[in-house]
């Protein structure tokens, strides 16, 4: 699959938001004609292409491409190295640029 395909971009966000809208108006302009129950057929089908859509939405919107799966394997493994090295000071000597006598 292309990073295009995986990913959720603003113009098929924007297609997601106008259907959901037009969807909305619908069963607001079937309740106010008093035909909403009985356009039920009709609204199982806008409601399972907004629920498929959606679905795509969500999945996609959460996908990493490769490049940031990469990134974020490296920052993890920088933060698991770094949380294993412990660094100890010399304690006998906390101010190492001093000589001893002064």
């Amino acid at each position: 699959m292309a990073d295009h395909e995986q990913t959720y971009g603003p113009e098929r966000a924007a297609r997601l938001a106008a259907l959901l809208k037009a969807l909305a108006a619908r069963i607001v302009e079937l309740d106010r004609s008093g035909r909403l129950l009985e356009s039920a057929p009709e609204l199982q089908e806008l409601l399972g292409t907004a629920r498929s859509e959606l679905f795509h939405y969500e999945v996609r919107s959460t996908y990493d491409t490769p490049e940031v799966a990469e990134s974020r394997r490296i920052v993890e493994e920088a933060e698991r190295r770094a949380s294993e090295v412990r660094f100890d000071p010399p304690d006998d000597d906390d101010q190492p640029w001093r000589t001893g006598g002064a």
